[in-house]
């Protein structure tokens, strides 16, 4: 890959009307990769990784189509259930998945079954995937001590911690995680502000995640399009607002753009065509 490239590490594709009986959410519009590709080539952001979204739980065949289209410059997390094996998960890896999404904003945090799920987490090891997490403000810890302590975590949306200080709960927990676990272990989205508690203030939240896990544990998504926050859809704004969270600091923000999420979702790639 260049040094240009850029990567969008969270964003979704949908169809108008399509959920899961009984899902939360039903999108009554079509979010389509076409339009991500040319919001994201606009903003010189080459690379992106797809998200399986909650409403469409373990069915993950669109996530695969859209891989299957731009091959080199997508990645994408899917949705699996507690009892999936390394049978089931070997061939989405081929397709390009490299995480599995546990997106319990909203819902229940009873984490019982998926600390027992031991060849779910076995299965992910052995293929090198991450756990992605998403949860209400303030229950990422309690989450977190149920997984695998080996388990790579990428973290959405901030992390969604009650408080921007050293001594909140949720950034005790990353921090002693990734002192465990080593510069690999844990990853923070710098995305989707709009559903941070009130009283967090992202661009405070960011400056302390730099200083609790360093640079190298930062990523940046665009969140597009947005789902139950449509009005904040706009591409170019979720993009330079990463410029108000990390200060001027062009070197820095290429880490946070290009080389962290490089390394964690092609690490076997030395150069890609964009898109």
């Amino acid at each position: 890959m260049t040094p240009a490239s850029q990567v969008d590490t969270h964003f979704h594709v949908f169809r108008a009307g399509v959920a899961l009986p009984g899902a939360r959410y039903r999108p009554a519009y079509e979010a389509t990769l076409n339009a991500w590709r040319l919001n994201a080539a606009a903003q010189g952001v080459t690379h992106g990784v797809l998200v399986q979204t909650s409403f469409m739980g373990t069915d993950n065949s669109l996530l695969l189509a859209q891989l299957a289209a731009q091959p080199d410059t997508l990645r994408g997390v899917a949705v699996a259930s507690p009892d999936a094996d390394l049978a089931a998960l070997a061939p989405l890896h081929a397709q390009g998945v490299r995480g599995i999404r546990l997106n319990l904003a909203g819902q229940s945090h009873d984490m019982g079954a998926w600390a027992a799920a031991t060849a779910l987490w076995d299965a992910v090891e052995q293929l090198g995937w991450h756990g992605e997490l998403h949860t209400d403000t303030g229950a990422l810890p309690g989450v977190l001590a149920a997984l695998p302590q080996a388990l790579p975590v990428v973290v959405d949306h901030f992390a969604k911690p009650a408080q921007a200080l050293a001594h909140d709960a949720t950034v005790a927990a990353l921090r002693r995680r990734s002192q465990l676990g080593g510069t690999a272990a844990v990853h923070v989205k710098l995305s989707a502000a709009y559903r941070l508690n009130l009283q967090v203030n992202p661009k405070a939240i960011t400056l302390l995640w730099l200083d609790e896990l360093g640079p190298q544990a930062l990523l940046w998504g665009s969140d597009w399009p947005c789902t139950n926050h449509e009005p904040k859809a706009n591409y170019q704004a979720l993009h330079s607002a990463l410029g108000g969270w990390l200060g001027a600091d062009d070197q820095l923000g290429d880490v946070v753009r290009s080389a962290n999420p490089l390394r964690l979702y092609w690490p076997e790639c030395s150069s890609a065509q964009s898109i």
